[in-house]
């Protein structure tokens, strides 16, 4: 039995290492000269630099364990503590930091003393945590209602949706606070603020994402015996099953399509597909980063976040890009609609005066570098009426699968939900392989 699973990012890989583990034969095919799809990195001058910055939570079992398997685990550093300054222009530094309190208590000290919200504010913020985590993030209707809407009606007045929930929900859901769907906002706030207490402790790469996932993927594979062919272009997929790489039909006994919901589409035949197809609703919105080399440190800490700016979140690059001098800070922009077309000279115009009313040591600072990568589709659409669109891991096709953190997985589309489909996919094709060996 022999598996062919395109797309090479961290469902395919996630697919391609669980198959390998049950000593099934796999081929991964990936269109582009690295692993690790949309986490990867690039050489700019001393500078390694990765394509937009990726974090993760100690609630991220799957995405953990996926590290594990690369032996690539001691290349991330996790809090010991949920711990997050945030920065206000104007006022005096705040921050969430859990307590030792057991949950769902454990982030009601930190709330107390937010000072980017009035008492008032803070007291309906605990009111409606209350409500949202009685919530049941499956439950269908909440996926016809944007997160902003309810919160609205729970007491959120927009200051405090903007300070406090959009830290949470717009950087998981890529999405701003008043167009996120409520489902998937109430599933990240539920396993994340209301669940275990050191759920929301936050991970950071200590390298750059191609030493921490394409590098290590490409080794784990070839020792367990796989084959991956990198810039291999697929041109059909057939219900045989066959995937047609360069113009030569590769056959396998089952395919996993590991790809954005636009390839995908483009490439199962249509007796494969949904009738009617409702992947295109998924849509798409981007990331963008403004990356900005100092000439001496501006900022203590590995990362902040900021409200009152369109700063959302910054982080200390320094150390991970190879930096000998000065500071390397990149700000992350989700839902970035507004910035993504935005020329580097308006958002340089436009950034580098907030980092100063942000970081008072960047006022006599000089600026080195200051340069933007733009992840145009960096997720899929994350609002109200999309996770009806999110297709399941198996087709209409047999031995045809899909995996991608863009099919229903049950958590947004993260590092953690790509590798919790691609595991999905491989147990699936197990499945199927047991059937078509029993006959």
């Amino acid at each position: 039995m022999s598996v062919v699973i395109v797309g090479g990012g961290l469902a395919g890989i996630s697919a391609a290492i669980a198959l390998q583990e049950s000593r099934v034969p796999v081929t991964l095919v990936e269109a582009r000269p690295w692993l690790g799809g949309a986490t990867h990195s690039f050489v700019r001058g001393e500078l390694s630099v990765d394509n937009g910055q990726h974090v993760f939570l100690r609630c991220c079992s799957a995405y953990q364990g996926l590290l594990r398997r690369l032996r690539a685990d001691h290349l991330v550093d996790l809090q010991d503590r949920f711990d997050v300054p945030v920065l206000r222009a104007g006022g005096g530094p705040a921050r969430l930091r859990r307590s030792n309190l057991p949950s769902p208590f454990h982030l009601l000290p930190a709330l107390a003393r937010y000072a980017p919200l009035s008492a008032a504010d803070r007291l309906r913020a605990v009111r409606a945590a209350a409500a949202l985590r009685r919530l049941d993030p499956a439950d269908p209707e909440l996926d016809l209602v944007s997160a902003g809407t309810w919160l609205s009606r729970h007491g959120q007045r927009p200051w405090a949706r903007d300070a406090l929930w959009g830290l949470f929900i717009t950087s998981a859901l890529n999405a701003d606070v008043d167009e996120a769907a409520l489902g998937l906002s109430a599933m990240v706030c539920g396993r994340a603020l209301f669940g275990r207490a050191d759920a929301a402790d936050i991970g950071l790469p200590l390298v750059p994402l191609e030493e921490l996932h394409g590098g290590p993927a490409l080794r784990r594979i070839a020792e367990m015996g796989g084959t991956v062919r990198l810039k291999a272009k697929v041109e059909a997929v057939t219900t045989d099953p066959k995937v047609v790489v360069d113009g030569v039909p590769i056959a396998a006994d089952a395919v996993i399509m590991a790809v954005p919901h636009e390839a995908a589409a483009r490439l199962l035949p249509a007796q494969a597909l949904p009738d009617p197809l409702r992947w295109p609703e998924l849509d798409a919105s981007p990331i963008v980063n403004v990356h900005v080399v100092y000439d001496r440190k501006v900022m203590d800490g590995p990362f902040a976040a900021a409200v009152g700016s369109p700063v959302q979140w910054v982080f200390d690059r320094t150390a991970v890009s190879g930096l000998r001098r000065g500071q390397y800070l990149a700000v992350s922009l989700s839902a970035a609609d507004r910035w993504v077309d935005m020329p580097t000279a308006r958002l340089r115009a436009r950034f580098l005066p907030e980092l100063r009313r942000l970081l008072p040591a960047a006022w006599d600072a000089e600026v080195r570098e200051l340069f933007v990568t733009r992840e145009r589709r960096a997720t899929f659409r994350q609002r109200p009426g999309t996770a009806a669109a999110r297709p399941g891991a198996a087709t209409r096709a047999p031995g045809l699968f899909l995996a991608g953190a863009w099919t229903d997985t049950g958590w947004p589309d993260t590092m953690e939900g790509a590798v919790r489909s691609g595991l999905t996919a491989a147990r699936l094709v197990r499945r199927h392989l047991e059937r078509v060996t029993d006959r």
